[in-house]
């Protein structure tokens, strides 16, 4: 049985995208990151040290979102895995990247990846 911690709706600016104006503009993306672990250990001892910061997780996510260009937010989405990843306790992860800024020129409420990727 895993136990799940998740970040919704964290919110970042990022140059994100195969189009100049994506670059030099920048945009809004919006992340949701759920985390799959044990967290019976944690809860146990009430050690924070057993668990995910989801605060420190969050402000990692963010970096990578005001990082680095990418060209595909698919690309964004395993680089925000790799990093949900990076913590000892996370046996998988989901993750969703929101590019509600698209440039598509029709009306649309939301463009979105997700990814699942596990500990390998």
């Amino acid at each position: 049985m895993t136990d799940r911690i998740s970040v919704k709706g964290l919110r970042a600016r990022g140059r994100h995208g195969v189009l100049a104006a994506e670059r030099e503009l920048g945009q809004e993306f919006v992340v949701d990151a759920t985390l799959f672990l044990d967290t019976a250990p944690a809860a146990a001892g009430d050690d924070l040290t057993k668990t995910v910061h989801y605060g420190e997780l969050a402000q990692d996510l963010v970096k990578v979102v005001e990082g680095e260009p990418v060209n595909l937010i698919e690309t964004l989405a395993q680089r925000l895995a790799d990093v949900c990843l990076a913590r000892e306790q996370v046996l998988s992860a989901e993750v969703s990247v929101h590019k509600p800024a698209a440039p598509i020129p029709l009306p649309f409420d939301d463009v979105v990846v997700t990814i699942t990727r596990s500990r390998g």
